[in-house]
């Protein structure tokens, strides 16, 4: 149960920094609130992922979900460059996280 709490907790970490740039266009009480939503679930998450799991595994699975998943998202809907140096990087950070998971607890 503990590698789908950090699986959760990194996707609403992937939600956080989306809306950072939210708020960031458009100042709104709104888009503050669901970027505080965003990265306060995420951090629940992460809790309930570390009751299972060793921090410094929890923590880097969940920072590369969020570095990567961030990136891709911008690489979507923000247009942002999409690169194969870039695309190498995300997969070096995906591939971490994977054997993190494969040698971890």
């Amino acid at each position: 149960m503990s590698w789908l709490f950090v699986v959760i907790a990194g996707l609403f970490e992937m939600l956080g920094v989306v809306f950072i740039n939210t708020f960031n266009q458009n100042k709104t009480i709104k888009n503050g609130l669901l970027m505080f939503a965003g990265f306060g679930l995420s951090f629940v998450f992460l809790t309930l992922a570390m009751n299972g799991l060793p921090m410094g595994t929890a923590y880097a699975v969940w920072t590369g979900i969020g570095a990567a998943g961030g990136t891709i998202l911008s690489m979507i809907f923000y247009h942002e460059a999409k690169d194969w140096k870039r695309v190498l990087c995300i997969g070096l950070i995906l591939s971490s996280t994977v054997g993190l998971k494969l040698i971890g607890e």
